[in-house]
């Protein structure tokens, strides 16, 4: 009799624990939150359960026993975490080398975060001869997850004359090294040329053509400029990226005339499958551009920040300072979310990112729009505004790696 009792006490005891285990299914729960995912046209206040580093459900209510830990979303914005796909991470101690393996550039973790970005892509820091180097001492060594463009220039981004040499932009080897390194390499980049000739930009696409990779082109230098009607409709391909696309600089062409138009053709350019993408920088974007461009109806496909140690101590900033900027121009949050996350996504095809989606990676951003009177500037203007986005939390792979008022702390 004591012994059936006792299996009976057992039996019991597993039972309890086998039921509270269930009851709580997931990891992680962020409740109560306005979910923006425009992959998946969500746009209302959701719940999101995590599994670990996964996504496991997006529904309208779940129920809070489910999960181990709960973080308080009511009030913020959840949205897939951050793509900036124009940075410069090939940090580095070797002196006078500008963004490759160089002081200039900076580690991406310490600037990523508490921006909401969860990836990064590196705009041509690297070439071929040292994208390995770049892999190692970074990519693999950061929580961010980093990416690049690799430079048509073998040498890459090292400044000067390096990147003038016409005989150290191999599209073959720059295509091999694609294939090699797929998993981390997304496309080419053209930057910094100064001559008139279209030799870069065509053997980025040579290049391109043999990775099946985009091609993102920082484009001038020439004087007088050469066409960009001619760049876009001649040279480029479908999903090829214009970065820079609000600039007004000595040497190129800009997309609005000094009339305050857009260029007509810039429309054309889009109906082909051109993308734009901001690419801030440190003088790479300008007011007198982006407002009567915006104002009629070229809206970025991507927004980007050009991120390096002159442009985040500049009119730059963050990823939400440039985002907040477009904000006060009259973009939603919901299309400026788009253009960070999504649009970024599908623009280096590495759609797997950028979602909410049940089963993908929980790279999640929370964030709040703050509203106050703030400066934005750029080289010359100073802009007023109304309203900016700030970040709550991060979340990278499951885990949170930033919180800025600590939401994510049990209480």
């Amino acid at each position: 009799m004591r012994s059936i009792i006792q299996y009976l006490v057992l039996l019991v005891s597993v039972n309890i624990i086998f039921t509270g285990a269930q009851a709580q299914q997931y990891s992680l729960l962020i409740k109560g939150g306005h979910v923006i995912d425009p992959k998946n046209n969500i746009d209302a206040v959701m719940d999101i359960a995590l599994t670990n580093d996964t996504i496991a459900k997006v529904a309208a209510h779940i129920d809070p026993a489910t999960a181990q830990k709960i973080i308080d979303a009511t009030g913020l914005y959840v949205t897939p975490g951050l793509i900036d796909i124009h940075t410069h991470n090939f940090f580095g101690t070797v002196p006078n080398r500008y963004l490759n393996n160089s002081y200039e550039a900076v580690a991406p973790d310490g600037f990523t975060f508490r921006c909401g970005v969860t990836t990064v892509v590196d705009a041509g820091s690297s070439g071929w001869k040292n994208f390995e180097i770049f892999l190692d001492q970074t990519i693999k060594h950061s929580k961010t997850r980093v990416l690049a463009f690799i430079n048509i220039v073998g040498g890459g981004m090292r400044g000067g004359p390096y990147e003038q040499d016409l005989t150290d932009m191999d599209a073959k080897m720059t295509a091999l090294t694609i294939r090699r390194y797929k998993q981390w390499i997304v496309g080419i980049k053209v930057a910094h040329y100064e001559g008139a000739e279209w030799i870069p930009v065509d053997r980025a696409v040579e290049a391109g053509n043999m990775a099946n990779t985009p091609v993102m082109i920082d484009f001038g230098g020439s004087n007088p400029p050469l066409s960009l009607e001619e760049l876009f409709m001649k040279h480029l391909r479908p999903g090829d990226i214009f970065t820079h696309a609000y600039a007004k600089v000595k040497g190129r062409m800009s997309i609005v005339d000094d009339n305050g138009k857009l260029r007509p053709f810039m429309q054309d350019a889009r109906k082909k499958g051109i993308l734009f993408d901001v690419g801030h920088g440190g003088t790479s974007f300008s007011y007198s551009q982006a407002i009567p461009a915006l104002k009629a109806g070229f809206y970025p496909n991507t927004i980007s920040t050009d991120i390096h140690t002159g442009s985040m101590n500049g009119d730059m900033k963050d990823m939400l300072n440039v985002m907040s900027k477009f904000l006060n121009m009259g973009m939603s949050v919901q299309e400026l979310v788009k253009a960070g996350t999504s649009a970024a996504a599908q623009a280096i095809r590495h759609e797997e990112l950028g979602s909410l989606s049940e089963k993908s990676v929980a790279d999640i951003a929370i964030l709040r729009v703050e509203k106050g009177k703030f400066g934005f500037t750029d080289a010359h203007t100073r802009v007023e505004g109304d309203s900016k986005l700030v970040c709550e939390a991060t979340l990278r792979a499951g885990k949170v790696v930033y919180d800025l008022n600590g939401i994510t702390v049990t209480k």
